[in-house]
This record gives structure tokens, C-alpha cells and sequence, in this order.
């Protein structure tokens, strides 16, 4: 928990208010991406985009990354 990460991969799916689905070649992870860190780039499926962010577990057992940067790979 609280690891940093880096991610490379597509937003596949909007679930909810500011919470999406990442997926990359190894599987998909939930990603919490507040409003001001997109920075006014409009990213679809199939954009290759480049997450900086943070691990959170929960008790539960569920996972999710909690973002702190995103940028569209060109």
C-alpha cells in the first residue's frame, strides 16, 4: 500500500465519477483520476497514455491507483 507506480496503457472504460479502468497488457486495475489532473487532454480507448500514481489497497481486498499524473503517449 502507498507503493508509487508507474503504468503504461489505455483508459478502456469510465465506471464512475472519477474512477476508470486501465488496462495494459497484464491485466486492467480501477484508477481514481481527480478532474484536475487531466489537464484538459481528452484521452479515448485507444490512446496510450503514461500513469504516474499511487498503490491503494483496501481491506477488502480490492486495488486501485490512486493518479497523480497522466500524459497521452505520442
Amino acid at each position: 500500500d502507498d507503493s508509487y507506480v508507474y503504468l503504461k496503457g489505455n483508459i478502456v472504460k469510465r465506471l464512475k465519477s472519477d474512477k476508470y479502468l486501465f488496462q495494459d497488457s497484464t491485466g486492467s486495475v480501477e484508477v481514481e483520476i481527480d478532474d484536475k489532473r487531466w489537464m484538459g487532454q481528452i484521452v479515448t480507448p485507444a490512446d496510450t497514455v503514461e500513469i504516474y500514481g499511487k498503490l491503494d489497497k483496501e481491506l477488502i481486498g480490492s486495488t486501485e491507483i490512486e493518479v497523480k499524473r497522466i500524459e497521452l503517449v505520442k
